[in-house]
């Protein structure tokens, strides 16, 4: 454990169970192997998890098929109410649960409790939605018969969660799943482990039945989800995580034709049009950019500004992010927490390297922080980008903002359509008609129109092309985890 680490960082770490959770059962893994969960903001470690591998898969496959029957008949009221007490549970333990996610994942201690409350949500919206399954039952067209339809658990989902919100990406997951009936085997990311081995204990608690939820934590993401994926008893998979890794799950997931739910990666476009509000628009962008330290799928990666503005703009948002204080996420005051990793960080460095070297000037920040442990990179905002820059074309996933300049609203719109992902693109602008022309131009399936942040459990969350399949959250969210069945009727 750190000798950075204080008494309370100390207790919130060592109270999480740090085994395997299959069949309500805590165990170490196969071979009794464990690994290091580190703390990005010191790169030292913070504790030692089970390290699964192919036998405790297997077994985790077991107590989800063994449940799968019993918890599909269980009544949604009981399921909602499941879904409600652990709502209840994280919002009371909301402080404790956001210094553990800071500890692992790096953002400041107040962004992690606003997603603690945002993860919650996603709990109680799919309390609500549990007793909402409906069907439907009508006469056939020539009169001759019923047609009767219904909707049932899709059976046992593997859910593959990423560590840059380890609880939002598992709750959003886990709702649905719960309400709909469906057993489930997660497996986070092994960077962020901690956060979901305290939700499953929190899940326990609520009254969730054993077997229900196992969780895998693993260094070895093929040794535990390639058995997972051929088994024929698994029948979804739901990922959040990059359009590299995404692609060859749907090929493993081929095999077996399962149900798959794909949630991508991103290459956000921000469009500051000539009528908007400069100082919402500056807000706004910073909103987009420095969310979770830029470490978002849904993070501006693509500043376009219309060139009457664009001096101005780039200013004022320079002045914003640099104004920002970088440091440990649970010093208080802190905004700007670490990246997760070295390799993290040596992306960043190393595409805002490449923009500069092609041209682009960097107006603050441009190189990592080296005078303190962890993986910091300071807020950066990069003018005069040429299009030929890689952090245009790949995710950045770091705290940089490149700003580019567009002469009229076809070629904004040109160049905010010009890549193969799109799941979120963001408009500024006070015009209402220009504001619907771009919402329904841009290629993404989530557009926020004067607003930063889109994010939401009432509304269906997905993308476009590389970005992804299927939508989480919103009334849709369930029917990732519903089959439909159809039974004809001769009365």
């Amino acid at each position: 454990m750190s000798d950075l680490m204080d008494k309370r960082e100390q207790l919130v770490v060592e109270r999480v169970p740090k085994g395997l959770l299959i069949g309500g059962k805590w165990r170490p893994a196969s071979g009794g192997r464990e690994y290091e969960v580190e703390d990005p903001s010191t790169a030292q470690a913070l504790c030692a998890v089970s390290d699964a591998g192919a036998e405790d898969a297997h077994a985790a496959m077991d107590a989800a098929a063994g449940a799968q029957a019993s918890w599909a008949a269980t009544a949604p009221r009981e399921r909602g109410e499941i879904l409600r007490n652990a709502f209840e549970l994280l919002v009371e333990r909301q402080n404790d649960l956001a210094l553990l996610m800071t500890l692992e994942m790096g953002k400041p201690v107040a962004e992690s409790r606003t997603e603690i409350l945002y993860a919650a949500e996603f709990f109680r919206w799919f309390a609500e939605e549990a007793v909402r399954i409906d069907g439907s039952w009508k006469t056939a067209p020539d009169g001759n018969g019923r047609i009767w339809v219904m909707r049932q658990p899709v059976g046992p989902a593997l859910l593959i969660t990423p560590w840059n919100f380890p609880m939002a990406m598992g709750t959003r997951k886990i709702g649905p799943a719960v309400a709909a009936g469906c057993t489930m085997i997660v497996k986070p990311a092994h960077q962020t482990p901690l956060s979901m081995l305290a939700l499953a204990e929190i899940l326990g608690q609520a009254g969730l039945p054993d077997g229900v939820l196992s969780v895998l934590t693993t260094t070895r993401p093929g040794d535990v989800c390639g058995p997972l994926l051929s088994d024929e008893r698994l029948r979804k998979l739901s990922f959040t995580g990059s359009t590299q890794v995404g692609r060859k799950l749907i090929e493993q997931s081929a095999g077996n034709v399962l149900r798959t739910s794909m949630e991508l990666g991103g290459n956000a476009p921000l469009i500051v049009c000539e009528d908007a509000d400069l100082e919402r628009a500056v807000e706004g962008a910073a909103i987009a950019k420095m969310r979770n330290i830029g470490e978002a799928c849904t993070a501006a990666n693509r500043i376009y500004v219309h060139a009457s503005l664009v001096e101005a703009f780039t200013g004022r948002l320079a002045e914003k992010l640099g104004s920002m204080v970088v440091g440990r996420g649970s010093e208080d005051g802190v905004q700007v927490g670490p990246l997760i990793d070295e390799a993290g960080r040596s992306k960043v460095d190393e595409l805002v390297r490449d923009a500069v070297g092609a041209g682009a000037r960097a107006v603050i920040g441009g190189a990592p922080l080296d005078d303190r442990p962890g993986y910091f990179y300071p807020p950066t905002v990069l003018a005069d980008v040429p299009l030929s820059a890689r952090l245009l074309k790949e995710e950045i996933f770091g705290p940089v903002a490149p700003v580019v300049t567009f002469a009229d609203d076809d070629q904004a719109i040109a160049l905010a359509n010009d890549t193969v992902f799109g799941l979120v693109a963001y408009v500024f602008t006070e015009s209402l008609r220009r504001g619907v022309r771009y919402a329904e131009s841009l290629e993404a399936g989530m557009v926020g129109l004067n607003k930063g942040v889109v994010s939401t459990p009432a509304a269906p969350f997905g993308g476009v092309k590389q970005s992804g399949l299927g939508r989480e959250g919103g009334t849709i969210g369930i029917d990732e985890y519903l089959e439909v069945k159809y039974v004809a009727l001769d009365v």
